[in-house]
């Protein structure tokens, strides 16, 4: 009851100086902003009501009225202020009154007093670290290159350090969202890197932080915006010099950790000014991040370091070898997947998983450690992108041929990962899952067995008709894996399960690594001279008029080399079919004298087989497949193998 009083009391005591809030009388309005500041400073609950109540678009036109003393309208501005630092909600409902944009033109206008200005810039700041939908108005109205470059004026060495400070987060929060490529370059159009590095060789950390965390936002996966940052200096030093000095021990770990994370996006982006050995990565970069992974830092930049060097050492195997050898590194790693922050979980799986993508050394050293695979397990079971590290370093792990045999054979690792598909996962998740099962169907895995069992022939040509072309390919490349040296009621099944009509769908994908795991796939079928006869006493016209479209595509000679190679199979088990079409033997005929070392090898392959298999050479020789061999003899190329040239001596020396 006491509670209803006082809300019904603060209601009657808010209309008493409504009233005053419109009033054209400045010392009553300003006198009504007092009041409201008071109310809302502190609780979301007064925010949500003095919004509900309509009030905004009166405080947005007070802002606005250069007639109105200043006073009156800084006051206003910090109500806004106050409001902007509600709930995500609050700040929504601001946004729908255009309040973004108000406050950028009343920011940017020449005749808006200073201590105005740093208001507007940080409310615009706090706004602006919400998501996309709440920012939309003010991405549309400040992607013009002049906006930004006033915006950045705004903040020049002679302004206060909060205009500066206000602005970096406002160009880091910019360039990090939305279409970020475009962002990226827009700003660096406008100015934006040598206002950077201005502020991240500044004194303030207050603006060394934010400088450094814009920069990398705009460098991450921009080549472009990465090589002016490389060919920049600022004040004669070069920006990456800058950077390298600031990943010293001698400043912040917030510092060390961000000036790491510009090195890391640089080298990343694929510029040729910095590369993986070089020694800013090498002796500086590497070394700071595995460091700062350790638990004499706090959680949050342990995390942090643990998901940059991650992406540092992704994609090179010495930058993985030297980090694993780096400061007690795994051991920090491990102890920080026991934390109870989820981020900091996720974050060491992933640098576990970069860690062992390529060394088996590596890899037993981490599974070795007591305890970590079961935490990998368990962390299948959390929802998102953890459970998305958490399979990707399952992914790394299953490239053992050892784990595959011992750890994930023990632990029946397939059996979460088929869960998981059962679970219509997102196509990230689905993306590695089905990676991961790609490499428990290879022949030497005892999860084979049990994934077939499990239904994952219906499951992976199901994925081989998915829109996203990684999960095609995952999709087939999984069933060229289970196809190789197996049973023939499993050949059998697969065939009936995608369909050939499906696989000739397969050989003209959009995406030439479909059509390469799709021959792959045809290979490991027709592999065996039993098989060959009973796939081909079914589906032999639609198999060989798909070899026939890729041999008569334009794809490249390493796709076409794969079809070769699958005549060569038929020639060996079904060489009556390929006698019997013209077209493919018109084709080995061309292929044996094209200048491509591949094609050659390739029909040479064929040839070979159907010489062994086959005394029908008159046909051979009708087509003219005898007269290239004579040629090929004659020229004694030196691309050609010796026991290749001698298999064709002796064989036109029997004819």
């Amino acid at each position: 009851m006491a509670t209803e009083i006082c809300c019904f009391m603060e209601v009657e005591s808010f209309r008493s100086y409504m009233d005053n809030l419109f009033s054209e009388n400045d010392d009553a309005c300003f006198e009504a902003t007092n009041k409201i500041k008071n109310l809302v400073i502190g609780s979301n609950k007064q925010k949500k009501f003095i919004i509900q109540q309509g009030v905004v678009p009166r405080l947005l036109t007070l802002i606005q009225n250069d007639n109105k003393p200043l006073y009156l309208r800084l006051n206003v501005l910090i109500i806004i202020n106050s409001l902007a630092k509600g709930t995500e909600d609050l700040v929504q409902d601001l946004d729908k009154y255009g309040t973004e944009e108000i406050l950028l033109n009343l920011a940017l206008s020449s005749s808006t007093d200073p201590k105005m200005i740093e208001i507007c810039l940080s409310v615009l700041k706090t706004i602006m670290q919400y998501p996309n939908k709440v920012r939309s108005s003010f991405f549309q109205y400040s992607e013009d290159i002049n906006t930004l470059s006033r915006l950045i004026q705004l903040a020049s060495a002679d302004t206060s350090i909060n205009c500066q400070s206000f602005v970096a987060n406002i160009l880091l929060s910019f360039s990090s969202q939305g279409n970020i490529l475009n962002s990226s370059l827009n700003l660096t159009q406008a100015g934006g890197i040598p206002f950077l590095a201005r502020l991240i060789q500044s004194e303030y950390e207050e603006l060394q932080l934010p400088g450094l965390r814009c920069l990398a936002s705009m460098c991450f996966t921009n080549r472009a915006v990465s090589d002016i940052v490389c060919a920049t200096n600022y004040h004669g030093k070069p920006i990456l010099e800058v950077l390298t000095s600031l990943v010293s021990r001698s400043n912040s770990p917030e510092i060390q950790l961000n000036a790491s994370k510009c090195l890391t996006y640089i080298y990343r982006s694929g510029t040729s000014s910095l590369k993986s050995e070089d020694s800013k990565i090498v002796y500086k970069a590497l070394p700071c991040l595995a460091r700062l992974c350790s638990p004499d830092f706090n959680e949050k930049i342990r995390s942090e370091a643990a998901e940059s060097l991650a992406y540092l050492a992704e994609i090179d195997s010495e930058l993985q070898r030297l980090a694993a050898i780096s400061n007690h590194l795994i051991n920090n790693l491990a102890n920080l997947l026991n934390c109870s922050n989820i981020s900091s979980k996720e974050s060491a799986l992933k640098c576990f998983a970069s860690l062992t993508a390529n060394d088996e050394t590596i890899r037993k050293r981490i599974i070795d450690m007591r305890g970590l695979i079961d935490e990998v397990l368990n962390a299948l079971k959390e929802n998102g992108s953890v459970k998305v590290a958490a399979v990707r370093c399952l992914h790394s792990l299953s490239r053992s041929v050892q784990l595959l045999r011992t750890t994930f054979q023990d632990h029946k690792i397939w059996k979460p990962l088929m869960n998981l598909i059962h679970d219509k996962p997102s196509s990230e998740l689905m993306t590695v899952v089905s990676s991961t099962i790609c490499n428990l169907l290879l022949e030497f895995s005892p999860c084979k067995d049990s994934l077939l069992d499990s239904g994952a022939i219906e499951i992976l040509c199901e994925l081989t008709r998915n829109e996203n072309a990684s999960l095609r390919l995952n999709g087939t490349w999984a069933l060229m894996n289970m196809a190789f040296q197996a049973e023939q009621h499993v050949k059998t099944e697969i065939i009936n399960t995608l369909g050939t009509e499906r696989i000739f769908q397969l050989l003209g994908d959009s995406d030439t690594r479909v059509i390469m795991k799709s021959l792959g796939l045809l290979r490991n079928l027709l592999s065996t001279s039993l098989h060959i006869e009973s796939i081909m006493a079914s589906h032999a016209p639609e198999i060989l008029n798909a070899i026939i479209m890729v041999l008569d595509s334009p794809h490249s000679s390493e796709i076409k080399e794969q079809a070769l190679c699958i005549i060569g199979n038929l020639a060996a088990g079904a060489h009556d079919l390929i006698l019997n079409d013209d077209k493919i033997l018109l084709k080995l005929k061309d292929f044996l004298v094209m200048n491509d070392q591949k094609l050659q090898s390739g029909a040479l392959f064929a040839v070979k087989n159907l010489m062994n298999r086959s005394s029908r050479h008159d046909k051979l020789k009708e087509v003219g497949i005898i007269m290239k061999l004579n040629e090929i003899l004659e020229e004694n190329p030196t691309d050609i193998s010796f026991d290749d040239l001698n298999s064709i001596a002796k064989f036109l020396t029997k004819e």
